[in-house]
């Protein structure tokens, strides 16, 4: 008669990380110490990532709107076990009308900077302009580095080791302190009331 063979282990989910719980009849069993718990994880996210997509790509061709979903919906599915936490959205109205004055402002620096351009370059008064940051997360700070991006004629540059300071390199700055300004009033503060205030 032959000996007995140990029973596999059963592995119960190969998604996230996984813990090894004492043994059970049957064998040691693994559990997911971390797994999805719905389809749509973020669902204020995934619509800013379709938006910023078709952003990026300037266009609305229902190609475009189909796979700007798409990516809205995968990338947050994805790179969930890598999120520390769930996103709050305190002021979701703020960051509606934030939304609404980024497109704006993205429509319209597109013609100021191609005025600009066509018009007399030589006048161009480029500069570096370093922007104290009052945002404390990494996300609030990453939305505002992102937008300073998608708006034309200017572009985050770099961020201190220390992340209390970004660099912004503007295409047309005779007044450094007002574009400071103005990247603090218009951007840095709704995104700080949405992400970071009680």
């Amino acid at each position: 008669m032959s000996a007995p063979q140990p029973s596999p282990a059963r592995f119960v989910s190969a998604e996230a990380p996984t813990t090894l719980l004492p043994p059970q009849k049957g064998g040691a069993r693994f559990v997911s110490a971390k797994a999805p718990t719905t389809l749509l994880p973020h669902p204020l996210l995934s619509p800013i990532l379709a938006v910023i997509w078709l952003l990026l790509n300037n266009s609305i061709a229902p190609g475009q709107i189909l796979l700007a979903a798409l990516l809205g919906w995968l990338i947050p599915l994805f790179t969930l076990r890598f999120w520390p936490e769930r996103i709050q959205i305190r002021h979701p109205w703020v960051l509606f009308r934030f939304l609404v004055v980024v497109v704006a402002d993205i429509v319209l620096a597109n013609l100021v900077v191609a005025r600009r351009i066509l018009g007399n370059p030589a006048c161009l008064r480029p500069a570096f302009i370093e922007v104290p940051l009052a945002l404390e997360s990494d996300l609030a700070i990453s939305f505002l580095a992102n937008t300073i991006c998608l708006t034309p004629g200017t572009v985050s540059a770099h961020l201190s080791p220390d992340r209390r300071t970004l660099l912004v390199h503007a295409l047309h700055a005779p007044d450094p302190d007002a574009v400071r300004t103005q990247i603090k009033a218009r951007y840095e503060a709704p995104l700080q009331k949405v992400f970071e205030s009680c």
